[in-house]
């Protein structure tokens, strides 16, 4: 999708212009919503673009830090009434983690560290479906089904024929080598993870136990870079019940060196295609297809 019809980062964007506003008047986001008579935390909600805003919302803010551009406000107020707009995973209903899936629609690259499991966008259909149903043992196959096609949807970014998502992608031996499914599953789905990592736009790295200790024993997470130099980088930690979007600078940095040094321990691009290779063939042969 492109980005000038995505909602999440027109969301992003314009909260983005209201901080702006608000920290050239010298306010605290206390002090309006005081004067709005709302909560600090709707004013926070709207200024990181977590939230829906509407122009009237729009329009009271410009109000309060007395913003005298009309074409300004007429402008910010459109921005508001486009990202109300519906992103193609809002036709699936009710997804937990739709503000992500709206900045990766948008990102120009991505870094996924993952300790447990193949990433989302590497998944073949039956391993992707063995998670959820596994991680969410009380859904209903339809529900199941809602989730496994919103993650092969996601995909379409990495195997778009014009400027595909760049993904680099570093996975913990572990994620090889816990077996989801079944043997087969296991097979199939490392021989698409090798397929996948020779296209010129994805790499992939293993970290082998042998390794130890390491920066990416807290867990997974995933770093989001945009083209729009407006669009600052974005962390995301993935919750149980709520996730964690982390934009301030020193963070990214933080979770960038974290990154350097995953990529740094762990196997290069042709050693990491090939124990998965191996491991594959291990599950292979636990099949009977070697």
């Amino acid at each position: 999708m492109a980005s000038n019809v995505n909602p999440t980062v027109r969301r992003r964007r314009l909260g983005q212009e209201l901080r702006r506003l608000r920290e050239l008047k010298g306010m605290t986001a206390e002090e309006v919503a005081e004067r709005l008579l709302v909560s600090q935390s709707k004013i926070s909600r709207l200024e990181n673009g977590r939230r829906s805003i509407s122009p009237r919302d729009v329009r009271d803010l410009c109000g309060v830090y007395e913003v005298e551009d009309q074409r300004m406000v007429d402008g910010l107020m459109e921005m508001a009434k486009a990202s109300r707009q519906q992103g193609w995973w809002h036709a699936f209903g009710d997804i937990p983690y739709s503000v992500y899936i709206g900045l990766e629609t948008d990102a120009e690259s991505l870094r996924v560290y993952e300790p447990q499991i193949v990433t989302g966008l590497l998944q073949t259909p039956t391993y992707a479906e063995a998670i959820v149903r596994g991680g969410s043992p009380e859904s209903s196959d339809a529900e199941i089904e809602k989730r496994v096609q919103v993650r092969l949807r996601r995909q379409e970014r990495i195997n778009a024929d014009k400027d595909p998502l760049r993904l680099w992608v570093v996975l913990d031996e572990a994620s090889l080598r816990r077996v989801v499914g079944d043997s087969n599953v296991m097979r199939e789905q490392l021989e698409h993870l090798n397929e996948m990592a020779q296209l010129p736009h994805i790499t992939v790295q293993i970290l082998p136990f042998e390794v130890g200790a390491h920066s990416g024993l807290a867990g997974q997470y995933a770093i989001l870079e945009f083209a729009d130099a407006a669009d600052s980088s974005v962390v995301y930690i993935e919750g149980v019940t709520s996730d964690l979007y982390l934009e301030k600078a020193p963070d990214v940095q933080k979770y960038s060196l974290m990154y350097e040094h995953l990529r740094a321990q762990a196997l290069n691009p042709e050693q990491s295609r090939q124990i998965i290779a191996d491991i594959a063939k291990e599950y292979a042969r636990g099949s009977g297809l070697d």
